[in-house]
């Protein structure tokens, strides 16, 4: 078994940069050419050759590098053991159905290894067996030969046939033993053999009619085999003349793929005798091939040789056509020529393109320059029809570079973007430089796998939702949608709500997100009056490694619903009573009992309050404002009217649907107000409770006083005795000087100076005391006034003394007091019930409480 292994030379130097330039693309891609000989028909499994060894390759990587053989024949006849890099036989090889008659036969193959990407080719020379006996077309030959036939005469038998080529085909013929012939050896062109009957000494037809001999045809194989044929011949009477063609060859020329029926020449021989005996025709002589049988037909008649078969110029470029003329006469005698048709090449053979190595899916982060496929392509026509050019379209990333000829590599050319663009149908279009040109289009499917390079990305900016409160907790509020140009893993998505807070909890206590569709669910019942608006930031994360996110702000409103009813402010009941107000009887038309105050802790329409009267003890006596909620009267009291006039007032909210409130009041008709109402009846008295910064105040300064006590009483009793000469000037009383004992029959204008909180200090020389005056000016109808009555030299003392006065004498003081003591307890009431109501419903201070009744007596009292 022959094996070679051939390696390129060095070139001279400008053919080496060339060859550089031109393999650039290609990273260490060998060329390479081993061959090896094998003879014909082994056995699946028989030792060709250890490839790996003789190309120098490591045999442990020959599966890891993707080590593969591409062969051009139809089956896969050898095969690589991946394991030990030997060259097997995978298929028994026929060569006769491989190579068919020529003298040598090879099997062309490529051997491709990839990382990094080599190309070798390997020539496996198909040796022949001598596995194919000679043999006859027929068994029997019958020959008519005239007694006349002058000896030397020759007659061309029928030529046998051997599959085998070189030492194995036909070599000799052998002829059995006779009296009157021998065997005459010729040889054509091509090689080979066939034999001529030669008359060595003339027939006697009257003597012997018949004669039989045997035929054996021997090839030059080891063992040698042989076949026979009969060949029976039959002695003619006398035609002296036999048929003469014009010229002893002839040749003529065919193009390739001729349709059948096609004229190649017409063949004329002329026979000088007459009648049956001149009468000429055509045949093939004997030993004219079966191939050129099956190729060529010839008219018996008119000697037209015609195309028959397909005629191929990559089978055979010429053909060799004996033919033979022949009398009619008796005794025929046959004569024979050569017809010799050249096949001109046409270009009827398309480029065939195969894909020898394919990488594909290709990621969309490959730099310029990867290879993508490794392309050969082959034409089977000659000289220009054979010569094959490969193109790609140019609106491709990819560029076609041929390492050498007949082979390309398909390569990148700019960065991909799967989003862009997933896949790519490269059509390669392969054209020979024939006339007129055939091409081959294949089309190479390149898909792009995608890398995680897209964040996801919401589809709008920012998502503002509206919820109306008291919503059920559970529900879904609104769905946030994102979108990622990635594909598989890298664009499934998963969303989640970011960590924050929400009056001062964690958002996770307010909403939760389905991570895989964006729906977002309230875990609450949402209060309009507790919460207006709310932010949430939700984040869309990809499981692409490393993953990618994006983040979307939903803003959240809170919509009002009417949900809560009318909260009254004032009249407020005290001690479980219903409200009173006094009514004087002598009060014109239009004069102002009292005024409802409510508030309603929604908003907008919802809060928008309307009063009206639902029941009166007299309809036509009082009237209520609509929107404010004030009581008037609607005429004069008249003596006939009831003194105890009961009142029910409808407060009702805007909302839908509304929800209202009822307030019940007791106005009392009298005769007359009292002076001290009449002097009060324009102070008011604040609505609000007091307040607990006021409490803890006044808790610090009792400690702080209650720990000075004894030192205050004791420096202040010192002060009044030294100061009791300087006091008597004034004709005041003794205890003048730390209890302001006196008081002016009335307070002046000033005290009733409507202000949050006003001081007025008057310093006179003559007046008896230095009085401050402590005015509340709020929404009651009820003020207090305090005098603190200092020494005339308190300005240079740090302390004052500050005590509740009235206008009058000590009964009326103490009335004063009684009434003092009614309105704290009114006030702890107002507060006790305002405690009821959070913050938030009381949106506004009610400006218009009057005194009560219980008030107002204590005061005329």
């Amino acid at each position: 078994m022959e094996r070679r292994l051939r390696r390129g030379s060095w070139v001279p130097v400008t053919g080496l940069v060339i060859c550089l330039l031109l393999c650039a693309c290609v990273v260490d891609l060998v060329l390479a050419q081993i061959r090896y000989s094998i003879p014909e028909e082994l056995d699946h499994g028989a030792f060709v050759g250890n490839i790996a060894e003789d190309l120098g390759l490591d045999v442990a990587k020959l599966s890891a590098r993707r080590f593969r053989i591409v062969s051009g024949a139809k089956k896969q006849y050898l095969e690589v053991n991946l394991e030990n890099g030997i060259l097997f036989v995978n298929e028994k090889i026929d060569r006769e159905e491989l190579c068919e008659r020529r003298p040598s036969c090879f099997l062309h193959l490529q051997v491709v290894i990839e990382n990094p990407l080599e190309l070798y080719r390997v020539e496996v020379e198909i040796l022949d067996v001598n596995d194919n006996a000679p043999s006859f077309p027929w068994t029997e030959f019958n020959l008519d030969i005239t007694e006349s036939a002058a000896p030397g005469s020759r007659f061309p038998l029928e030529s046998a046939q051997d599959q085998d080529v070189g030492t194995n085909s036909l070599r000799s013929y052998q002829l059995s033993a006779n009296q009157h012939f021998v065997l005459n050896i010729q040889t054509r062109n091509d090689g080979s053999k066939f034999a001529e009957l030669v008359l060595d000494t003339p027939l006697d037809r009257e003597q012997q009619k018949r004669h039989e001999m045997v035929l054996t045809a021997f090839d030059g194989g080891s063992p040698e085999r042989s076949g026979t044929a009969l060949i029976t011949i039959t002695v003619l009477d006398a035609n002296d003349n036999v048929p003469v063609f014009d010229r002893s060859v002839y040749r003529a020329s065919l193009v390739e793929n001729a349709p059948r029926g096609t004229l190649v020449l017409k063949l004329n021989a002329t026979d000088l005798d007459d009648g049956s005996n001149g009468e000429v025709t055509y045949a093939f002589s004997g030993h004219a091939p079966l191939k050129v049988r099956e190729l060529f037909s010839v008219d018996p008649y008119m000697g037209e040789i015609r195309v028959k078969g397909i005629v191929d110029y990559e089978k055979a470029s010429v053909y060799e056509l004996y033919v033979q003329a022949k009398d009619r006469g008796p005794s025929a005698v046959a004569v024979h020529s050569k017809v010799l048709v050249d096949i001109l090449d046409v270009n009827d053979n398309a480029p065939e393109v195969i894909l020898t190595s394919v990488s594909t899916p290709v990621q969309e982060d490959a730099p310029p320059g990867t290879v993508i496929a490794v392309i050969s392509v082959m034409d089977r026509d000659s000289g220009e029809n054979g010569n094959v050019d490969c193109q790609i379209p140019n609106n491709v990333p990819f560029q076609l570079h041929s390492s050498f000829k007949n082979y390309y590599t398909l390569v990148t050319s700019e960065p991909l973007d799967r989003e862009t663009v997933s896949e790519f149908n490269i059509t390669l279009t392969a054209r020979d430089l024939g006339s007129p040109s055939l091409s081959t289009r294949k089309t190479i499917l390149v898909q792009v796998s995608d890398i995680n390079d897209n964040p996801p990305r919401f589809s709008q900016p920012s998502y503002t939702v509206y919820v109306t409160e008291n919503n059920a907790p559970g529900a879904s509020i609104c769905s946030v949608s994102a979108f990622d140009p990635d594909s598989n893993q890298n664009a499934y998505l998963s969303y989640s709500i970011l960590e924050g807070q929400i009056q001062g909890m964690p958002v996770s206590t307010y909403v939760s997100i389905n991570s895989d569709n964006g729906n977002i669910y309230a875990l609450r019942s949402f209060d309009y009056e507790q919460l207006r608006n709310f932010q949430i930031l939700v984040q869309a994360q990809d499981a692409g490694f490393p993953p990618l996110a994006s983040n979307v702000t939903v803003n959240v409103f809170v919509l009002d619903q009417n949900d809560n009813a009318p909260v009254i402010v004032s009249p407020l009941p005290k001690n479980g009573t219903v409200a009173t107000e006094v009514v004087p009887r002598s009060v014109d038309a239009g004069y102002l009992v009292t005024k409802i105050t409510a508030l309603d802790a929604d908003a907008g329409q919802n809060s928008r309050l309307s009063y009206q009267v639902l029941q009166a003890t007299d309809p036509g006596l009082f009237s209520v404002a609509l929107y404010t909620g004030e009581i008037r009267t609607i005429r004069r009291l008249v003596e006939k009217d009831a003194t105890r006039q009961r009142m029910v007032i409808l407060i009702k909210d805007n909302g839908q649907p509304p929800l209202s409130a009822t307030a019940s009041i007791l106005l009392t008709v009298v005769d007359s107000v009292p002076e001290s109402l009449s002097d009060f009846g324009d102070l008011t008295l604040s609505p609000k409770p007091p307040s607990n910064l006021a409490l803890y105040l006044i808790v610090s300064l009792s400690t702080i006083s209650l720990i000075f006590l004894v030192a205050i009483i004791v420096l202040a009793s010192i002060k009044c005795y030294k100061d009791r000469e300087t006091h008597s000037g004034y004709n005041l009383p003794p205890l003048a000087c730390c209890c302001c004992g006196g008081f002016q029959p009335e307070p002046p204008p000033e005290v009733f100076k409507k202000s949050n909180l006003n001081l007025q200090i008057s310093s006179a020389a003559k007046v008896p005391t230095n009085c401050m005056e402590v005015n509340g000016n709020s929404s009651f109808s009820q003020s207090y006034c305090y005098k603190a009555c200092l020494t005339p030299e308190s300005a240079k003392s740090d302390f004052m003394f500050l005590k509740p006065c009235s206008p009058s004498s000590t009964p009326r003081n103490n009335e004063a007091k009684s009434a003092d003591n009614s309105w704290n307890a009114h006030s702890r009431s107002a507060s006790v019930n305002n405690g009821a109501t959070t913050p938030s419903e009381l949106k506004q201070p009610n400006t218009d409480w009057t005194l009560t009744k219980t008030q107002n007596s204590s005061i005329k009292r």
